[in-house]
């Protein structure tokens, strides 16, 4: 039921819900852009804004959502730009209505960056180093391990059931795969793991008059720092090796970072791609993933993506032999 109702969802339904948690919107519900959740701007009485995430059932439990919660909050008391989610009257941040969790946020300014000047790295650098402090501080009991099993394992055996790989490409894909799966496993054994943000591209990333907000922890996991650290500088060319290195140089100023952990960026990336591709799998239902990606599951779509990761695989190992 919760399922079919989040797919559905109303504005007076959200509205319903808002007031139900102890708050007075005036009934200006506007959704904003979000494949995974379903997030809405709402005004209040007093004429201030929240957003009101309501989360995709069955992705996660509530011991899930409420760590994620519980790693905004120790990062806001040490006054650590992110935004935590509000209290309800009852002192909780998440709440329940027919199936659906849901919080409330405050709304923050802001916009998303196009590119980054050497300046802002140097910030976000020290900034990252600092968010890692924390999630270094106590463990997650509940939410997952980013790790070779959970990124694409998982992902390829789901692909390979339900039946998204076409028998064409399934035994290369599924090759690679595997490939990628062992050559993480191998890189990481000794780098140290920790809550992290775990989705941290600019798309998460606000600048506004208050500075840089970090935003939507709803992909943290345990993992390693280096995840974080690429994909805010993920290019290959040698700016970009040039902004990691001021990046990495800031960071260091507050937690230790390890040149050997970089060995790790091209795996990620490469399981990043398996990990994408299984997650429009997971939602292939929800109307909205196939008006987002139309040319999802055809022959010419698994092509290129067997092909990226045969490309993807050969980066990683930078000419060393396989």
């Amino acid at each position: 039921m919760g399922t079919d109702l989040f797919l559905a969802l109303t504005p007076d339904w959200v509205l319903k819900a808002v007031e139900e948690g102890g708050f007075e919107p005036t009934g200006h519900v506007m959704a904003l852009h979000c494949l995974e959740n379903r997030v809405y701007d709402l005004k209040l009485e007093d004429g201030t804004h929240v957003v009101a995430k309501f989360y995709r059932p069955g992705r996660w439990t509530k011991e899930q959502i409420i760590e994620e919660h519980d790693f905004l909050y120790d990062l806001d008391d040490l006054e650590i730009p992110v935004c935590a989610p509000l209290v309800f009257d009852d002192g909780e941040s998440l709440h329940q209505v027919e199936g659906i969790y849901y919080a409330v946020w405050p709304r923050t300014g802001g916009r998303s960056p196009e590119e980054l000047s050497d300046e802002q790295i140097q910030v976000l650098g020290r900034l990252l180093a600092r968010i890692h402090n924390v999630g270094a501080g106590r463990p997650f009991r509940h939410r997952r391990t980013l790790d070779a099993n959970t990124y694409v394992r998982e992902a390829v055996q789901l692909l390979t059931t339900q039946g998204f790989l076409p028998p064409r490409w399934a035994p290369r894909f599924q090759q690679l795969a595997e490939e990628i799966a062992k050559l993480y496993e191998s890189r990481v054994l000794g780098v140290p793991l920790h809550r992290i943000h775990g989705d941290c591209h600019y798309g998460n990333l606000l600048h506004g008059k208050e500075g840089w907000f970090f935003l939507d922890f709803d992909d943290s996991v345990r993992g390693p720092a280096v995840q974080d650290l690429w994909l805010l500088v993920p290019g290959r060319d040698p700016e970009s090796e040039q902004k990691r290195e001021l990046f990495m140089e800031a960071y260091r100023q507050f937690r230790p970072f390890e040149s050997r952990w970089l060995s790790l960026v091209e795996p990620l990336r490469a399981m990043r791609y398996i990990h994408y591709a299984a997650w429009i799998a997971r939602r292939w239902k929800d109307p909205a993933f196939p008006s987002a990606f139309p040319h999802y599951g055809t022959e010419a779509y698994w092509e290129k993506e067997t092909q990226d990761l045969a490309e993807q695989l050969d980066r990683c190992f930078s000419g060393d032999e396989r």
